[in-house]
């Protein structure tokens, strides 16, 4: 079979910078198996697949090597096929999720996603995790899905190299790693997820749903320019609303056409 597939880069405002994502409708989810195939071939951070039920959408997310539970920068992509191809007379669309329903609205420049927050406490800093980073960080937060590294400095976030084998094999499947931000931006990060064959992800959305609770507490606030210092580099606008947070990104197309599946 043929299906239409997207290539969009996500949270920027120029090609081949953001976050590349890989964004398939299709009538119907194809096995499991199948699917995996096509992110692996795509081999791009994140394949998003789209089903219409009604008038939302369900929307799943599977990097080259496993399916994920929640992905901001694929969802972000996900609604500008939606909203600039599919049906561009609309300005809201809901996808239904592993995480629950998730609302995408346009805004003056992009498109907002309601997500929910991931809150995280802090622990001592686990000595494979300062081995794998090469580091000692100035604090360690955990959650369900991450760690997060508090370093001195946005140079040092910058700078940081991780030794990704060793990355791979702590308990948690990504590492933030955060500081506070230069010039205009509140704060910056990184984020490396080589257990689900993403050494770098270059602009993480997810990943903003535990960095703002963290840094709201710090800096008394609640909307917060964001900078992801990968080499492709991205910006998020993040505001926090009790348990929830919205994302705020545009997304460039780079590609558009038929995969054969």
């Amino acid at each position: 079979m043929r299906a239409p597939i997207f290539q969009v880069d996500a949270f920027t405002t120029r090609r081949f910078a953001g976050n590349p994502a890989a964004v398939m409708p299709m009538n119907s989810f194809l096995a499991d198996e199948t699917l995996q195939a096509i992110a692996a071939e795509n081999n791009l951070a994140e394949t998003a697949f789209l089903v219409r039920d009604g008038d939302d959408y369900r929307l799943r997310w599977f990097t080259p090597t496993t399916e994920v539970p929640l992905c901001g920068h694929a969802t972000l992509a996900s609604a500008a096929v939606v909203m600039e191809r599919l049906e561009p007379a609309r300005d809201r669309v809901v996808f239904h999720s592993a995480s629950g329903p998730l609302t995408v609205r346009r805004a003056n420049a992009g498109y907002i996603m309601d997500f929910p927050v991931r809150l995280s406490e802090p622990v001592s800093p686990p000595p494979n995790l300062i081995a794998a980073l090469g580091l000692v960080p100035t604090e360690v937060l955990i959650s369900d899905f991450n760690y997060m590294a508090v370093l001195a400095s946005a140079q040092a976030v910058r700078e940081v190299a991780p030794d990704m084998a060793a990355l791979a094999r702590i308990d948690r499947p990504g590492v933030i790693v955060t500081a506070k931000g230069e010039g205009s931006y509140d704060f910056v990060s990184r984020y490396f997820a080589p257990a689900k064959g993403i050494p770098e992800d270059p602009v993480t959305g997810s990943a903003h749903c535990m960095l703002a609770p963290y840094w709201a507490a710090r800096l008394g606030k609640t909307v917060f320019r964001a900078f992801q210092a990968s080499p492709r580099g991205g910006e998020v606008i993040c505001r926090l609303f009790g348990d929830r947070i919205e994302l705020e990104g545009t997304c460039v197309f780079y590609l558009e056409g038929e995969a054969e599946v």
